[in-house]
């Protein structure tokens, strides 16, 4: 029997999708492991850089927030001023998923591929399915980066800062965590804790936390800097608050502002844990990278031009995550051909289209699309309203339809392009 919709992916993006879809009538499908990423990629212990009001899961009557979780379960909670714990965040992802999503199906799925009459794909399970339309909320698992001089030495002595859940195994080693931003931030505060010897290395002059601005605040504030599920401030509240209005803009302006917007900024919340707590090589860059002695050395040069030698046990990059249409292997390689893309990530409809009729890709890697929204959980909630309401009224089968990302097609053109990778000191360009 073939169904209307597969979702693939159980993060906050597909969760919410999910949930908004059981108020239609469409037959759907959802495949993953809940909070997937959350669970597994982000490090015991970490908080949340989100306030309270922007780190919850969306269904379409909100009955369920965070807010909701935390005063059942008796949890501190503050809309804004008390950071989320990691743990709290995906014990509530998991109630949600009981509660509003329980029909997914806790599998991967390992195919997709074109048919006549829409998709088949294909289960770790062994099922197959066919289904007239696919959403990938794939998250950032597949899309972890790391630079060339670190991505070329051994997995044993260099890792992607989301391949560490429990760091409880570097006590006592070594550790260099390269980047600037939250995610190197927390998880060299974290290594530090536990009882690593750490050193964090970044291209960056200084550590930008953000700073912790409380509610009520004076009108003029509100009136100069808004609050968003972003931040603070009207670029952040434009990026929320008109996603479409950002995908109408000029290709190279839309990407300059997902490059420039929200860049590397670890929370108010860990300074303390880690200013004056280890070494700190900032305005720094790496000269070279090499293994010996089953030790890495790292060849830094400091901010004042001085060379020196890190000699470490093993190499954590925080260095970000890179979209990129050729790493979801899970797709058919001759439909990931026929996606169209500008340096390897989609160009998207207004309501998340591929060129490939009844494709559509949201998350992260619809950032140069809709803007740096879709870069953080709190861009579930308007995707999920809109792609639920533009499904809910397409009615045409797939294989006799023009995919809606046409005028996009005609509009867009592969221009030199740079894709922001966010939370890190060292920016990649292509």
């Amino acid at each position: 029997m073939i169904v209307d919709l597969v979702i693939i992916g159980a993060g906050p993006y597909g969760l919410s999708i999910a949930a908004h879809l059981r108020k239609t009538k469409l037959s759907f499908r959802i495949f993953g492991t809940p909070m997937q990423s959350w669970r597994k990629q982000m490090p015991k212990g970490m908080m949340l850089k989100s306030d309270g009001f922007a780190s919850s899961l969306y269904d379409p009557d909100s009955a369920f927030t965070l807010r909701h979780y935390c005063q059942e379960m008796n949890v501190a909670y503050e809309d804004v001023g008390l950071p989320v714990p990691l743990e709290t965040f995906v014990a509530y992802g998991l109630e949600f998923q009981k509660r509003l999503v329980p029909t997914l199906e806790e599998t991967d799925i390992t195919s997709v591929r074109r048919i006549s009459s829409g998709f088949e794909l294909k289960t770790a399970d062994g099922q197959t399915v066919q289904s007239r339309r696919v959403i990938v909320a794939a998250g950032i698992t597949h899309f972890g980066h790391l630079p060339p001089f670190l991505a070329d030495l051994s997995r044993e002595h260099v890792t992607h800062s989301s391949q560490h859940h429990d760091l409880s195994g570097f006590r006592g080693k070594n550790v260099a965590v390269i980047g600037a931003g939250a995610s190197a931030v927390d998880i060299a505060a974290l290594l530090h804790e536990c009882g690593a010897h750490v050193e964090l290395v970044a291209r960056r002059q200084k550590i930008a936390f953000h700073t912790l601005s409380k509610e009520p605040r004076p009108l003029w504030q509100r009136l100069r800097n808004p609050r968003s599920g972003l931040g603070v401030g009207w670029r952040s509240r434009l990026c929320t608050d008109a996603p479409l209005l950002f995908h109408a803009m000029p290709q190279d302006l839309r990407f300059r502002a997902v490059r420039n917007h929200l860049g590397p900024a670890p929370g108010w919340f860990v300074r303390d844990k880690v200013v004056g707590k280890f070494p700190l090589h900032l305005g720094s860059r790496i000269k070279s990278a090499a293994v010996a002695n089953n030790k890495v050395h790292l060849c830094v040069v400091e901010n004042d031009s001085r060379e020196i030698e890190l000699v470490m046990d093993h190499v954590i990059g925080a260095t970000g995550f890179q979209v990129s249409i050729s790493r979801l292997n899970f797709l058919d390689e001759s439909l990931r051909q026929q996606i169209h893309t500008v340096d390897d990530t989609p160009v998207l409809s207004r309501n998340f289209e591929t060129s490939v009729p009844g494709l559509y890709l949201v998350g992260v890697a619809s950032a140069n699309s809709f803007g740096p929204l879709t870069r953080f959980a709190f861009g579930a909630k308007f995707t999920a309203r809109h792609i639920a309401k533009h499904l809910a009224r397409v009615k045409t089968p797939i294989g006799t339809e023009q995919s809606s990302t046409q005028a996009d097609l005609e509009a867009d053109s592969p221009a030199n392009v740079e894709l922001v990778t966010s939370n890190h000191g060292f920016r990649q360009s292509k």
